[in-house]
């Protein structure tokens, strides 16, 4: 995703987002019509507490998607990798906060670790690590009200873009008039904004279906692929800074995930019933 949204340069990530809502909604349509799940559409619109959940989440999805362009496109790549490390921990503590979701000795330890790591890190950094906070606060609030609402990730997903739509085509209409539109400036950034659907729509959808198909502990370790490959594209790519601050930092984080994923594992393993010698 970074080496997608790179490319936009100095492209205002409003624009960037607004363009990104609208050709989702596109392709979501499309999607909605050849599986068959208008009917489930017109039941969700008619279902006020629904629509009203899913606005949440909307606003919840925007500000994590125009965080993540911002932090990509102002050379902030290690900060967003950071956020989606985050991201699982505080989901876990949304669980135990909303959820009444109970935490093992073992597990407070992990969230304490990467608690530890996020303030080393805004520490050294001299600021609060804004962007990292509000990627993995605004995600876990998103994924903690989906699931609680009654609705199919397709479809969901639909309305949320829906309901963004309006806000985003105003601001592409803006960004037209005053002529600070990026869009129809070069054929390759047009084709990047066309292309914004597909890069949006596909890997949500995907993750929400696998979410369903794969076992707990497997979804645990394949979240974090993602902010890994993030960081190297980071560090390696786009010659970020990454001192030994930052190393101390990722280490209290990746030290958390790994004693919270050993946990989990552990607790898997004695929830199995051992089959009977006779």
């Amino acid at each position: 995703m970074p080496l997608y949204w790179k490319p936009f340069g100095a492209v205002s990530p409003l624009e960037i987002v607004s363009h990104r809502v609208v050709w989702s909604l596109f392709l979501l349509t499309i999607l909605a019509v050849v599986f068959r799940q208008l009917d489930e559409l017109r039941v969700v619109l008619r279902n006020r507490k629904r629509l009203a959940v899913l606005g949440v989440t909307a606003g919840l999805l925007s500000v994590n998607w125009g965080l993540f362009i911002y932090g990509v496109v102002s050379g902030q790549v290690v900060q967003t990798s950071l956020g989606y490390f985050l991201n699982p921990l505080v989901s876990i503590l949304l669980a135990f906060v909303f959820l009444k979701e109970r935490l093992n000795p073992v597990q407070m330890a992990a969230v304490f670790l990467a608690a530890w790591g996020v303030g080393h890190f805004g520490w050294h950094l001299g600021r609060l690590p804004w962007i990292a906070l509000g990627l993995a606060f605004s995600f876990g609030l998103y994924g903690l009200l989906r699931k609680i609402v009654a609705v199919t990730p397709l479809v969901g997903l639909l309305v949320e873009t829906g309901l963004m739509a309006p806000v985003a085509l105003a601001l592409i209409w803006t960004y037209s008039t005053k002529g600070w539109a990026g869009f129809g400036t070069s054929t390759q950034l047009t084709l990047l904004y066309l292309g914004a659907g597909v890069v949006t729509t596909l890997p949500l959808l995907w993750f929400n279906s696998a979410a369903r198909l794969l076992r707990l502990s497997t979804m645990g370790f394949l979240q974090y692929l993602a902010p890994t490959l993030q960081l190297l594209v980071g560090v390696w790519v786009f010659k970020e800074s990454f001192t030994s601050r930052e190393a101390i930092a990722f280490a209290l984080i990746w030290t958390g995930i790994a004693v919270y994923l050993c946990s989990l594992l552990q607790s898997r393993r004695y929830a199995i019933p051992t089959p009977d010698p006779d």
